[in-house]
């Protein structure tokens, strides 16, 4: 990084040992810039240059000239306060060493280590230290907008000729800018109170005036009137004033602030208008005849310009939810993908836990509801991950006319004896392009969101159709297969239909529904390149639509599956993770299943490893990682090992563009059995 106002780097100061190399190292592996000064001299210069922290040894500044630094520190703005880390020896630090006391208060936002230093410690308050520099520099650049829209504002009032007043409250004192003071005929300086004000009111607006304020103190609504002033010259004129209430903590008002302009141009030229408008009636009646004519022409031509602005709004507003959907499972998606990784570590941990406790059925059963707690939570990412469309998804041709009838006694025994079923699944119809799971899932929850519309029981029908989309604004044009579920129920008002799709929208009582059953096939339809469309009528019921599009290729024959054999051998496996939570779980799981684990916190330091000469069976590897992703750390390994096998572990469905590799993948949260059941797999290949 280049030295510079907002740099982050650490600058080192430990020229004895070995210290300021090794600190340097374990910075920069952390991700962070790190520069190594030869004494207090060239380090002062590196921070004068842009630094975000100093991390010294104690022995290089405990004897030396320190007055250029102290003067640097002392002479930093309001916005700095420069960190330094000060490494001290074993037994050196504050509560037993007089000389790191000094130190730390000569030197100010001190955090002291003591050698010798573990690598995390140091990592962790290098990297708290970059973070506290980073909202130092935030708070630089919020001081100087302030600066810059204090500077806007007074060139705004200029330009609009504007005056800035301030009435403070209860004791009714007055400060009015120069222009201000102008409109109410007094030179700048001159001094002008509140009841200058009131007595220069024209007498005939003062009651006016008066309500206006005290109407504004009493409900705290903004203030806005227009009236005369008698200058001290015994001329007339007009201003308008508008002001809004200051609070204060309490609730109360503190000051009524705002802005005066004269307008005595404007109601001069009000009252020349008026004389215009009584000669411009007589014209009115000639006029209104021909603007009579003129309506029926456009008239005609608006009930066409209408039509096809009615059209144009209607696209335009499926593509703004269609863009408003895509923000909001952007967002799903990542909080589902961290989620993920939470429920990773509470997972793992609690497998090995229970492997590891002793026979006792009530601690076994604690450790039971836990891991069904982290099961359902790892069900809420995948609707989550399914409405943000980051699911994983087998898409392959499927008959949907026999997958429906795969699903009927699924669907009488969820529905129960007050829903009617019926089917119509016309034959002949070509195959879609689905993941059958994750569609089975989807026809069930619209067909029990139907049932819980008919409380007092109803028809569902399940229909099958052919579909060709041409011109819609949300599918691409081709053939789909539209699979309708429509109920006898109680329908949704136009509000609530809108917001349907919506994750976490429910209509249904609290506790009844989590909001993401509709969500979830939402997502899935797009993932799938197809759409859901919902329409209803209130009272009468509602019709949920997927379009999913037709398959180029006939359904797969089904293959048999292949009966696993388990690998019994202790492999090496380089395990590389940056979340330290998910490293030590998988890294137990791992050592449990009887393996030998090498960890690395980053792309880069797995790399290190894959050069060396380190035997080595299998890397398992997270995909979302700083500074180089699991992705890429597979592509470059292939070119030191290109025959060691590679797990990708990770949350996210889909690979970002320009990922080439076909990597086997185990989908975050696992458990240690699937977890095993895929390392024999890549192991036994």
């Amino acid at each position: 990084m280049r030295p510079g106002a907002s740099s982050e780097r650490a600058v080192i100061l430990a020229p004895t040992g070995r210290d300021a190399t090794v600190a340097a190292a374990l910075i920069k592996e952390a991700g962070f810039y790190a520069n190594i000064c030869t004494d207090l001299a060239a380090l002062l210069h590196e921070i004068e240059g842009g630094a975000g922290l100093a991390v010294i040894a104690d022995e290089a500044i405990k004897t030396a000239d320190l007055r250029g630094l102290v003067r640097w520190l002392n002479d930093q703005p309001s916005w700095s306060d420069f960190p330094i880390v000060l490494l001290t020896h074993q037994g050196g630090g504050p509560e037993r060493n007089p000389d790191a006391v000094r130190l730390g208060q000569v030197l100010g936002n001190v955090t002291f280590i003591e050698r010798p230093f573990h690598p995390t410690t140091l990592v962790s308050v290098v990297g708290s230290a970059v973070r506290g520099r980073r909202r130092q520099y935030q708070t630089r650049a919020i001081l100087a907008d302030l600066t810059e829209s204090e500077d806007l504002l007074q060139t705004a009032l200029n330009a609009g000729h504007l005056g800035a007043l301030e009435l403070h409250l209860p004791e009714f004192e007055l400060e009015a800018s120069d222009t201000c003071r102008a409109f109410f005929g007094r030179k700048p300086g001159e001094p002008f109170s509140y009841q200058d004000l009131l007595a220069a009111v024209h007498p005939d607006d003062r009651a006016r005036r008066m309500e206006v304020v005290e109407q504004t103190i009493k409900t705290g609504q903004d203030y806005s009137i227009e009236y005369r002033n008698i200058w001290p010259d015994g001329s007339q004129h007009w201003v308008d004033v508008r002001a809004r209430a200051v609070r204060r903590p309490d609730g109360s008002i503190k000051s009524l602030v705002g802005v005066s302009s004269d307008i005595t141009a404007r109601k001069v030229a009000e009252i020349e208008r008026e004389s215009l408008l009584a000669q411009l009636a007589a014209e009115r009646t000639a006029l209104a005849e021909l603007t009579a004519t003129l309506e029926q022409r456009v008239e005609q031509r608006t009930a066409d310009l209408m039509k096809e602005v009615a059209a144009r709004e209607k696209a335009q507003e499926q593509l703004r939810q269609a863009q408003k959907m895509e923000t909001i499972g952007q967002l799903t998606g990542g909080v589902a993908h961290d989620f993920n990784n939470l429920l990773m570590a509470v997972m793992g941990n609690l497998d090995l836990l229970r492997k590891r406790l002793p026979n006792d059925p009530r601690l076994h059963r604690l450790i039971d509801g836990a891991l069904q707690g982290a099961e359902r939570g790892a069900s809420l990412t995948q609707r989550l991950l399914a409405f943000a469309r980051q699911q994983d998804l087998r898409a392959v041709p499927m008959d949907l006319r026999g997958l429906i009838q795969g699903m009927i006694d699924l669907l009488e025994r969820s529905l129960g004896p007050r829903i009617a079923l019926r089917l119509e699944l016309p034959e002949g119809l070509p195959p879609a392009r689905v993941d059958a799971n994750q569609l089975e899932l989807a026809v069930l929850n619209l067909a029990i969101n139907a049932r819980d519309a008919m409380p007092d029981g109803g028809s569902i029908e399940i229909r099958l159709a052919e579909h060709q989309a041409s011109g819609d604004p949300v599918l691409k044009s081709g053939r789909y297969l539209k699979l309708s579920v429509i109920d006898t129920g109680k329908g949704m008002t136009p509000e609530i239909l809108k917001r349907a799709i919506e994750p976490f929208f429910s209509s249904k009582p609290l506790g009844k529904g989590t909001g993401l059953g509709l969500s979830m096939v939402h997502g899935l339809a797009v993932q799938l390149g197809g759409a859901l469309q919902l329409s209803s009528t209130v009272g009468k019921g509602t019709t949920a639509t997927l379009l999913l599009p037709v398959a180029t290729a006939v359904p797969e024959a089904e293959i048999p599956a292949q009966t696993l054999q388990k690998v019994n051998r202790s492999a090496v496996i380089l395990f590389v993770d940056d979340d330290p939570l998910i490293a030590m779980s998988t890294t137990e799981m791992l050592e449990d299943l009887g393996h030998h684990v090498i960890g690395a916190s980053s792309g880069l330091h797995a790399l290190d490893i894959l050069k060396s000469e380190q035997p080595l069976d299998l890397m398992m590897t997270d995909h979302v990682m700083p500074g180089m992703t699991g992705v890429e750390l597979a592509a470059a390994s292939r070119a030191v090992r290109p025959s060691l096998p590679i797990l990708l572990a990770t949350g996210y469905a889909e690979l970002p563009d320009g990922a080439q590799l076909d990597l086997p993948r185990l989908a975050k949260p696992y458990h240690q059995d699937q977890l095993r059941d895929r390392l024999d797999q890549l192991l036994g290949a």
